[in-house]
């Protein structure tokens, strides 16, 4: 009898350890709350290889979306030598192939330093999610109750792993909840093991809690529950559907199945239903959740379970699809072509303009038929364009013709996109515009032409100015020839004739001669109305045959000119004669802006010079009435002057004109009297031959 006693009481003593060892691992969901996969798995596999003494616990996951899985293996310290997770993994698969049908799987046989029993019981309802594993020394591992303790760690941690793939996912999580779980869990970790004690922590954690008899009857329900739905204990344990009747009306049908099917056959149960909070009188989704817990025989004692408020989640999740069916209904109502891709950069999406524009259905597009769409000439270089933007998740912008269903024709079109990338700077995927560009093109090609001819006829309004410098230059060069040929003659004619003075005459007069033909050659070449091409310039070059032309109008109206050109200036690629008409327009404003200064010299300085950021400039400097600062960019703008003559355009037509050459066209008040124009324009990097053609002037 007393032996009898002594074994009963053994058992009791191993029942209070289960149970202390089963309310700690019900517990675990509590330190879980919020946290990650990685935590769910470390806290699980030490608080496993601790509670049980295990030389061994070892994970396995199975990778999300086809991923690589993930193993992890805890060790006790004291084993110098224990078998690598790959080596688990192939007895596991081993025995598994071998005994399909029998699950959990034992495995007893050689691993590591020696002879070793390893449990392995799958996480999830089919092992979906991976597989935990438990091995020991020990001759008499495993025991029920370490079955017990170990299946019921695993349906825990499934739940909490799918738990945690869900708060990584809708990145909601309650901070007071995981302070008062993190609170009551340390709590329960320092109670002492009386199950009495564990009752009362239970009624102290922040969720329902409560447990059934083995007919599902209610046992137990801690203050919680009670203070959630205003029910008592008394009527809770009334009836087995007793609290039932805090369920929603609709979901009390499907929450009854459940819970006597769970009842039935030992496993217990998850499902969700919405719950009445006495509160404010509103019914809130929870998650129910119940595991069996056993004795030594495997006799179910009683199931202990939690419903957890899950409302906000809900909402979160309900809002969630408000905004991406919000963000498609806006995608496919936005008056643009919009598209989006894989990270692989298959395309997964076109709203309806894009489907409109191509006539090409979804589905042929989604299949690659996106290329089809490019024309010809252009899809060789727009297909390694995107692959390699896909490859380095660089922005991608390429200009190309696409088919245009409308007029079966091509249409030039700019495409753009840039990749969504998360935290990490992984590419979750791309999404782009697609931007007709054929009439603004079409546009911008008469805007060139009608600048062109704006630029042609502003540079015939200048002879009027230059007349009368033109009729001086050529006239001395012609009395030269006159003179010299007169002189020749007379040579001729004398007796003897004079042959080396006439031969000397003769030459100059034919210097003479060309000195006449290179100033009408530099006047044909300003207002000669032909297309714009690009060439080395040599900018100091230019700035003296322009000097040359305007040197008599200067001198005329008392201009002093004082030159600083740079020596060893390097060239510029551009149209000469485009270029010459800026300056000579500047050259032309400034003594214009002096027309009126008679209280000091009317000095004009031109400079051409390499400035700090690798390229020429040149200014032209005056002394006249100069402007307010504020009106700096008015001057440019086109028909906008300050003259009683003039019609504004020709600042405009000068920005165009090096704003086209990829420079830059400003202008200064001085520190004294005057103002000061300035362009810089970029070095030559290549042969004229090479160089790209200059297009007409375009208005700023």
């Amino acid at each position: 009898m007393e032996a009898h006693f002594d074994n009963s009481a053994e058992a009791i003593k191993r029942l209070q350890l289960c149970l202390n060892d089963l309310v700690s691992i019900l517990a675990l969901p509590a330190v879980w709350c919020g946290g990650g996969p990685t935590q769910v798995v470390d806290t699980l596999l030490d608080t496993l290889r601790r509670m049980l003494r295990l030389d061994l616990v070892y994970v396995r996951l199975k990778g999300q979306a086809g991923g690589t899985p993930i193993e992890v293996t805890r060790t006790d310290p004291s084993q110098r030598e224990m078998p690598a997770p790959h080596d688990v993994w192939k007895a596991l698969k081993s025995q598994q192939e071998k005994h399909a049908q029998k699950w959990p799987a034992l495995v007893r046989e050689p691993l590591g330093a020696g002879k070793i029993s390893i449990l392995a019981v799958p996480l999830g309802l089919q092992g979906e999610i991976g597989v935990i594993a438990a091995g020991s020394q020990r001759a008499d591992f495993p025991q029920e109750t370490e079955k017990l303790l170990l299946s019921v760690a695993a349906n825990q941690a499934a739940i909490g792993l799918q738990d945690a793939w869900l708060l990584n996912e809708q990145k909601h999580v309650s901070t007071e909840l995981d302070s008062r779980v993190a609170q009551r869990t340390a709590e329960l970790a320092a109670a002492n093991e009386e199950l009495q004690l564990q009752v009362a922590l239970l009624q102290q954690i922040p969720v329902a809690a409560w447990t059934l008899d083995p007919d599902g009857t209610p046992d137990f329900v801690n203050q919680k529950w009670l203070d959630y739905t205003g029910q008592t204990l008394d009527y809770v344990q009334s009836g087995p559907e007793s609290w039932m009747t805090a369920i929603h009306p609709d979901d009390r049908e499907t929450v009854s199945r459940g819970l006597w099917e769970g009842i039935r056959s030992g496993q217990g149960f998850t499902m969700e239903a919405r719950f009445f909070r006495v509160r404010d009188g509103t019914y809130r989704w929870h998650l129910n959740r119940a595991v069996a817990l056993r004795d030594t025989e495997g006799r179910i004692l009683r199931f202990v379970g939690t419903s957890t408020d899950i409302e906000d989640l809900k909402r979160a999740e309900q809002r969630l699809r408000e905004s991406e069916l919000t963000l498609r209904r806006m995608t496919e109502t936005i008056p643009e072509m919009l598209w989006s891709a894989a990270p692989d950069g298959a395309i997964d999406y076109c709203n309806t303009r894009v489907l409109d524009y191509t006539g090409v259905p979804v589905e042929e597009i989604r299949a690659g038929g996106w290329i089809k769409l490019l024309h010809p000439g252009d899809a060789g270089h727009v297909i390694p364009v995107w692959r390699a933007c896909v490859a380095s998740g660089a922005p991608y912008r390429v200009e190309a013709r696409i088919f245009h269903a409308s007029d079966r024709a091509y249409r030039l079109c700019v495409t753009s996109a840039l990749p969504l990338l998360d935290q990490q700077g992984r590419i979750l995927g791309w999404h782009g515009t697609i931007v007709d560009l054929h009439d603004w093109k079409k546009a911008e090609e008469e805007l060139r032409n009608t600048q062109a001819e704006l630029a042609h006829m502003t540079r015939v309004l200048a002879m009027g100015e230059l007349t009368a410098s033109i009729a001086h230059e050529v006239n001395q060069p012609l009395a030269g020839i006159i003179t010299n040929a007169g002189t020749c003659l007379r040579m001729l004619a004398a007796n003897p004739p004079n042959i080396d003075g006439a031969r000397e005459t003769a030459r100059r007069t034919i210097r003479d001669g060309n000195r006449a033909s290179e100033v009408i050659t530099r006047l044909r070449g300003l207002f000669s109305k032909k297309q714009a091409a690009a060439e080395s310039v040599d900018l100091n070059e230019a700035a003296r045959e322009v000097i040359a032309l305007s040197m008599s109008s200067l001198q005329r109206n008392g201009v002093i000119l004082r030159p600083e050109l740079a020596d060893g200036l390097p060239p510029v690629t551009g149209d000469r004669v485009q270029l010459q008409q800026v300056i000579l327009n500047l050259v032309l404003n400034a003594s214009e802006a002096m027309s009126e200064v008679d209280d000091r010299p009317r000095q004009l300085l031109i400079r051409t010079e390499r400035d700090e950021t690798d390229r020429v400039r040149l200014a032209v400097r005056d002394c006249g009435v100069g402007f307010e600062k504020q009106d700096a960019d008015k001057l440019f703008k086109a028909f906008y002057t300050t003259k009683k003559s003039g019609i504004g355009i020709g600042l405009s037509l000068s920005r165009s004109i090096i704003e086209n050459h990829r420079g830059r066209l400003w202008a200064t008040p001085n520190d004294g009297p005057g103002a000061t124009f300035l362009f810089s324009l970029p070095l030559t990097t290549q042969s004229p031959a090479d160089a790209p053609a200059v297009g007409a002037a375009r208005s700023s």
